[in-house]
């Protein structure tokens, strides 16, 4: 009997069980679905542009689906994501004060590397080495300063990170909990699909501190505020009708019953009673025909093309000994004493161009210790000027 628990002692621990399930609770009230909402239409666009961007890099095609938004602590998170895996801390340097954590698993981490790095994406066996770190941490840093591009969009003011460093991380090991401390209460998480080909079929988490991911949304909403009630001012100054747009009903004239070869003088009654659209009155305006000078195309005369004209006009001559075209691992190994074979026979005639137009042909030949070309050939001419 000495053994059993007296009232407060069980009055405390059933408080001790209403504390811990009231966390998630409480975190849920603190955020509410309207900013679930706009934090998951924020990730969806961004993860959007992130997916090109990694399509780049991995040369393969990239879907990540559209985000589910939760609430979760660190003790869930360790029970349904696969161990170990990799963690990408981003922290926001201008726009945003702020961080949070990219998921990935450690298998896709190196499929990722390996495309990147050239391979085809198969050496999952492989230890995961900082070389794969880096290439994630350099994935992720274009990945998500495209996805920040997108942001500066939406929230009409720049955004920018700066480079994210990677962590292996396992969820069995206490001091995982260290390495972001927002990581010891309750977070939002982020969640997407992630495909890429035929290699990669998984999932991949943003994790939000409640703060931060509050943060997010409230500029989000507000430039949403912001934009619709710029689209309000515009719609209501189009359907307003400005000042200078209101025509007034000009004055009207009465005019009798005549027949058609009785009509008024319309040129006599403009001159003496002519309004503008104000309807102020307008006096002695002279109104007559419009006249006209008669053409006469007999005087029109064809001049001949005066080719004096252009006769000083300068035109760069270039002679050509050859061509040839060369991959660029080739160009990258020329050096000094480097030997390049020409698509030209020896012997045969050299081009000379005029402006780049082929007009003759000619051979080589040595003037006084310079080198000179001796015309053998004229090209007909093709119709097209030599002068660009």
């Amino acid at each position: 009997m000495d053994e059993m628990l007296s009232q407060e002692e069980i009055n405390a621990l059933l408080k001790g069980l209403d504390d811990t399930d009231s966390s998630s609770d409480d975190a849920s009230k603190q955020i509410g679905e309207v900013e679930k909402d706009a934090i998951g239409e924020i990730s969806n666009i961004s993860m959007g542009t992130a997916a090109t961007t990694l399509f780049s890099l991995v040369n393969h095609k990239v879907v990540i689906t559209t985000p589910q938004v939760s609430v979760c602590n660190w003790e869930k998170l360790s029970q349904d994501f696969v161990k170990p895996c990799v963690a990408i801390q981003i922290v926001y340097k201008e726009g945003l004060e702020g961080t949070n954590l990219l998921m990935l698993h450690e298998d896709d981490v190196k499929i990722i590397a390996d495309l990147m790095m050239g391979g085809e994406g198969n050496n999952t066996d492989l230890e995961l080495t900082d070389l794969h770190l880096s290439a994630i941490s350099e994935a992720m840093n274009q990945m998500i300063g495209s996805a920040a591009t997108s942001m500066s969009s939406m929230f009409g003011k720049k955004i920018d990170i700066n480079p994210p460093s990677s962590n292996i991380i396992d969820f069995n090991m206490d001091e995982n909990e260290e390495f972001i401390e927002f990581l010891n209460k309750d977070f939002l998480k982020v969640s997407f699909k992630m495909q890429i080909g035929d290699l990669v079929d998984s999932e991949m988490m943003q994790l939000y501190p409640i703060d931060f991911a509050k943060e997010i949304s409230d500029n989000f909403m507000a430039s949403r505020e912001a934009e619709e009630s710029i689209e309000e001012v515009v719609a209501a100054q189009a359907s307003t009708p400005q000042p200078e747009q209101v025509q007034q009903q000009a004055p009207r004239m009465d005019i009798p019953d005549q027949m058609p070869n009785q009509m008024p003088n319309f040129n006599q009654m403009a001159g003496n009673n002519m309004y503008n659209n104000s309807g102020n009155q307008f006096r002695n305006i002279d109104v007559q025909q419009a006249q006209f000078q008669n053409f006469d195309f007999n005087a029109v005369i064809q001049q001949k093309e005066n080719i004096d004209l252009i006769m000083d006009v300068p035109l760069e001559v270039t002679v050509e000994l050859g061509r040839t075209s060369k991959p660029i691992k080739e160009i990258l190994e020329f050096a000094p004493g480097t030997i390049i074979e020409l698509k030209k026979l020896a012997g045969e005639p050299i081009d000379v161009l005029v402006n780049g137009k082929n007009v003759a042909k000619g051979e080589v030949v040595v003037i006084d210790e310079n080198f000179a070309i001796r015309i053998t050939e004229i090209i007909k001419n093709s119709g097209h000027s030599l002068i660009n």
